[in-house]
């Protein structure tokens, strides 16, 4: 019993969070520009800021876990590999290929790998779910942008390629907080406590505003390929994965991140991505639309699972406050 409310009251909070988003949608007290204005800042600003911080405040040692990167690292460019080769086996129209091989190889793990691992962890597991994003989503930023463009157009943009991870905020903010965990720069009191406050914001509104972006209508012109990405995405990743991440011993706060980034729904980002590379935007909205909803369900088993197992234990919270608002 204990295992169970543990995983409900992980997971129901985001759900909770982002129903409060499409209630206000609903009611007309947000429309979508104003999503898509908060949704640019909690990217742009307060999810850099969060990953600056939960890195910057890490613990250098037990950070670097070389075993666990190249872990997250190689099961994202095999899934891509694998997809690539079997996606066009299945799917004909070009712009959807590349939206669906994005769906189901691209996690949202920034946003929902840190309250997950925090959920569960509290601030012990920010440091590995931080550092793990520092490698893993300049490689699905890469990736993405060379699926579509290949899928799509029939050719490879280097340039976009490269402009794209120079340019991506998440990625210069990890970045800089391993040049400021490394070389141990302190910063002053005043800047930390202003920077820890502003990264509490990036999840909480990240998620309102996904929950205000929830379209569910015109499913049937893609309901297929909508089954095959939400199946792949929340299911048969966790499926394969999981197993061999345990048979490598994974245990605890590396198990917990390794599960989150596998199973946590697709990232916002491929919709505005597949919009600005020509692809097939409505799918990639309704693919998003479609696993965040659903893997609240599908993270709830899963963590119910490995606690059930024994193969996560929660630690006790050493913080004096809560990272978010609503753990």
């Amino acid at each position: 019993m204990e295992n169970l409310i543990l995983a409900i009251n992980v997971v129901l909070p985001l759900f909770f969070t982002m129903a409060i988003g499409y209630f206000l949608r609903q009611i007309h007290m947000v429309d979508e520009p104003l999503l898509k204005k908060l949704n640019s800042l909690v990217f742009k600003v307060f999810l850099p800021i969060l990953l600056f911080t939960n890195i910057y405040q890490s613990d250098l040692e037990s950070m670097f876990d070389l075993k666990t990167i190249l872990t997250a690292v190689i099961s994202v460019l095999a899934t891509f590999v694998v997809l690539c080769l079997v996606v066009p086996l299945i799917e004909k129209d070009g712009p959807r290929r590349g939206v669906m091989v994005q769906g189901i190889f691209r996690s949202n793990y920034i946003l929902f790998g840190v309250p997950i691992v925090s959920g569960v962890f509290g601030q012990e597991g920010l440091g590995v779910v931080s550092i793990i994003s520092a490698f893993v989503i300049p490689l699905y930023n890469m990736l993405s942008v060379a699926a579509l463009e290949t899928f799509s157009h029939g050719k490879m943009n280097v340039k976009k390629i490269l402009k794209g991870i120079i340019t991506n905020p998440l990625i210069i903010a990890s970045l800089l907080g391993i040049v400021f965990l490394v070389f141990q720069i302190p910063l002053p009191q005043a800047v930390e406590e202003t920077i820890v406050d502003m990264g509490q914001v990036a999840t909480p509104l990240g998620l309102v505003s996904l929950g205000g972006f929830f379209k569910f209508s015109d499913t049937k012109r893609f309901l297929r390929q909508l089954v095959i990405i939400v199946v792949g995405r929340l299911l048969i990743c966790p499926a394969i994965f999981l197993p061999i991440f345990i048979a490598m011993g994974f245990r605890d706060v590396e198990l917990m991140a390794l599960a989150a980034m596998m199973g946590a729904p697709i990232a916002v980002s491929s919709f505005i991505m597949a919009q600005q590379q020509g692809a097939d935007a409505d799918l990639a909205g309704q693919s998003v639309a479609f696993t965040t909803l659903l893997s609240v369900f599908t993270m709830f088993l899963i963590i119910f699972g490995l606690k059930q197992m024994g193969l996560i234990k929660r630690k006790t919270r050493t913080q004096s406050r809560p990272v978010f608002f609503f753990f």
